[in-house]
């Protein structure tokens, strides 16, 4: 398992980021049921089902989101709700698509009503209806898509339209992790940054991280500039 260099600090919480299945802590009904549909796809050589995946933040959404690119061997691009403030900006990303590839939209209920509106045809039927011109020189242009999946992601699904929802081929709520993940994700962050932990301080750091992997993760990160700084070899 490679060890992060102090040089790479900034880029931290990427190192962190479960880079396959087996370093994924969690979560098993999902992956289970998640690994169902990708090899389903993947036998078919088709793009597997739009996916939805909703719960509290730093859970591991698009921790999910990159690992299925990875497993179907596509390429990944991300964006978010807020960044696609007008149909433009969604028919830029997704026009610029290959056949396969993974769009993963986070913040996905912040989705401006025309850009999902934009969506709807674009999942089902993979067409992009723009419009050119204004007024009564207007017209509708009907762009072919290749095959794509759309992942989305939100911590507010109350708030996603019902037309949206329905467009998803599976659903998945992330929900909070057992003390027990909690602790194996610890242990092996600190493997990662190299960092000497006791039993008592995976069981604080844990205690304390309400169950989330991300909070986990800071709090880790700060425990380790606490033993940097005074001069310290383990923390416990």
């Amino acid at each position: 398992m490679k060890k992060v260099k102090p040089q790479e600090d900034k880029f931290i919480d990427s190192v962190l980021r479960p880079s396959s299945w087996s370093d994924y802590i969690g979560q098993e009904k999902i992956k289970k049921n998640l690994g169902l549909i990708l090899s389903a796809a993947k036998k078919r050589r088709e793009s597997s089902d739009h996916l939805l995946f909703y719960g509290p933040a730093g859970l591991g959404k698009t921790t999910l989101a990159t690992l299925a690119a990875k497993e179907m061997g596509t390429d990944l691009k991300i964006t978010t709700g807020p960044a696609l403030e007008r149909a433009g900006d969604l028919a830029a990303i997704i026009s610029s698509l290959e056949n396969g590839d993974v769009l993963f939209i986070d913040e996905a209920h912040r989705l401006n009503r025309s850009v999902e509106e934009m969506l709807y045809p674009a999942m089902e039927s993979r067409q992009l209806h723009l419009v050119v011109g204004k007024g009564l020189g207007s017209r509708t242009m009907t762009l072919d898509l290749p095959a794509f999946t759309l992942i989305a992601a939100t911590t507010r699904v109350n708030l996603l339209s019902s037309p949206l929802r329905s467009r998803f081929g599976a659903i998945f709520k992330l929900d909070y992790y057992g003390l027990d993940d909690i602790k194996a994700i610890i242990e092996r962050s600190a493997r990662l940054l190299n960092i000497k932990l006791s039993s008592e301080a995976v069981d604080v750091i844990a205690s304390a991280s309400r169950f989330t992997p991300r909070i986990a993760n800071r709090l880790l990160k700060r425990s380790r500039d606490y033993i940097e700084v005074n001069n310290k070899k383990l923390v416990d």
